[in-house]
């Protein structure tokens, strides 16, 4: 089995292994590549951990971490050899270690609402729980949900009358030892869905480090997966869906992308009322959506483009949709290209603003300008489902007559549009 890199091996932003370590005037440690691009590429101004405004762009190469790692990937890579790895010496070792740690877990989680150094001690208890599932079990046994959530109430309330960064950090470390739980069953999910818990969550998502965001989306998933109830009744979800498309336009991990288009499909299909959605829209929802298509591979096409048709039943959205200059285009590109599902999503996208109540025309301008047309009458040529048939048959009658106006229109189509009418 693998070795697990540690925490201080991982970028921030990436959340992956660090090849070139650097460090910023706020003293946090990015891999290169990650912190160029937060940047350069996405013109930040703030250090992504810390979230303080930088005056000075310059990085120091950080040479011990870095052969700390190199180091530390020559032993992994002899550990997981066949003459050293699950040996009966190791693997004993391993177990009585872990019962041992299990043992002063009481007395771990007694001590650690007093002590003054709680990061260190919930990274600890991190370390004591990481693969281990009889730590886990009695983890929650020992009530260490509630422990934690005391934590972490306690840490924001402290960081948000102007306490120093490590009280924030303090909140982050307790949803890493939370993170870990697997949350399958439902008396974990009831404590963690008490507001104690569930408030520092939603702060983390809003406006925490990379890895804390990725932890705090992890245990949203989890309790969406295990319980019936509405999680979103405890957090303020107008700020939960803003954080999360902040995330998605700065796009500088694929892991954060991808869980953060995961919550957002969850909370958006809570959010069932129109007001609620259009709520969404208002904060920029569509823009988003349709500019992070334009780059997509086929998981974020998918889940970008149900989105979007969420959005899109909306008066609101259909609005936003039509202003936006390459949404059209974004979303025709999807089209006959990415999968089977993209193609079905894809045009019941255009489908909800071509034969909305009186069609903005600049959608249907764009729609023959950007290729969704020609990608309409492709689709008469290909196998598809048929509901996916039909509504392009319908918006190329409902419109065809307008299409064929345009020089760019091919000429050898228009016979075959005709045909339709």
């Amino acid at each position: 089995m693998a070795m697990e890199p540690p925490p201080l091996f991982l970028c921030p932003i990436s959340m992956e292994l660090m090849e070139d370590p650097v460090t910023v005037a706020t003293g946090v440690t990015y891999d290169r590549r990650s912190i160029e691009r937060w940047f350069f590429k996405y013109g930040k101004t703030t250090c992504p951990a810390t979230m303080q405004r930088l005056a000075s762009f310059d990085f120091t190469p950080n040479h011990t971490l870095k052969r700390v790692i190199s180091s530390w990937l020559d032993r992994a890579s002899s550990s997981s050899s066949p003459s050293t790895a699950g040996s009966p010496a190791t693997t004993s070792s391993s177990s009585s270690s872990n019962a041992m740690e299990r043992e002063r877990l009481p007395s771990v989680l007694a001590g650690i609402e007093e002590t003054p150094f709680k990061a260190t001690a919930l990274k600890n208890l991190r370390s004591c729980m990481a693969g281990d599932e009889a730590a886990r079990e009695d983890f929650v046994a020992c009530g260490g949900i509630q422990v934690l959530g005391r934590v972490m109430t306690q840490a924001l309330a402290e960081s948000s009358a102007g306490g120093d960064f490590s009280a924030f950090r303090t909140c982050e470390e307790a949803a890493a030892v939370l993170a870990t739980l697997p949350l399958s069953d439902d008396a974990s999910v009831e404590l963690l869905l008490k507001p104690e818990c569930m408030r520092p969550v939603s702060e983390l998502v809003q406006r925490g480090s990379a890895e804390a965001r990725l932890h705090a989306m992890s245990m949203i998933s989890k309790i969406s997966r295990a319980s019936v109830r509405d999680w979103t009744a405890e957090v303020d979800v107008d700020d939960m869906v803003k954080a999360l498309l902040e995330l998605l336009s700065d796009g500088a991990s694929a892991k954060l992308s991808s869980r953060a288009l995961d919550v957002l499909l969850d909370v958006t299909a809570r959010y069932s009322r129109g007001a609620r959605r259009a709520k969404a829209v208002e904060l920029g929802a569509v823009r988003v959506l349709a500019e992070l298509l334009l780059d997509a591979d086929r998981h974020v096409a998918e889940r970008s483009l149900l989105l979007l048709k969420r959005m899109c039943k909306c008066p609101e959205g259909r609005l936003a949709f039509a202003e936006h200059g390459l949404a059209v285009a974004a979303v025709a590109r999807a089209v006959l290209r990415v999968s089977g599902l993209a193609t079905r999503l894809a045009v019941n996208v255009l489908w909800l603003v071509a034969c909305a109540p009186a069609p903005a025309e600049r959608v249907l301008e764009d729609m023959v300008v950007g290729g969704a047309v020609a990608k309409l009458l492709a689709l008469m040529q290909v196998e598809s489902s048929p509901s996916t048939k039909d509504k392009a048959v319908k918006m190329l009658r409902a419109h065809g007559a307008f299409w064929r106006q345009y020089p760019c229109f091919p000429t050898d189509l228009k016979d075959y549009l005709k045909s339709l009418n």
